[in-house]
């Protein structure tokens, strides 16, 4: 299994820092998917703008649609969800 360094919520800084605290005031904590992207903050914002904007905007699926849909792909890649 591959290892990824990955930034603690104390060591966070810039842009990982408030996405870190995004992910704390939106979940409670910091899911793993987004401590993985933790090295390149531009990037891991970008991932969860996209995010936010497929899951949890006004579009074409319900919410229960969006949901269902990332729990069925998260099971098929073996992921928790």
């Amino acid at each position: 299994m591959a290892y990824i360094e990955q930034v603690s919520i104390e060591n966070a800084a810039g842009k990982t820092a408030r996405l870190y605290q995004s992910a704390v005031e939106r979940a409670g904590d910091v899911a793993n998917i987004i401590r993985v992207m933790s090295q390149d903050g531009a990037s891991a914002n970008a991932s969860m703008n996209l995010y936010v904007s497929i899951m949890k905007t006004d579009n074409h699926l319900s919410g229960a649609q969006r949901e269902m849909l990332a729990t069925v792909v998260s099971n098929a890649n073996d992921c928790f969800y």
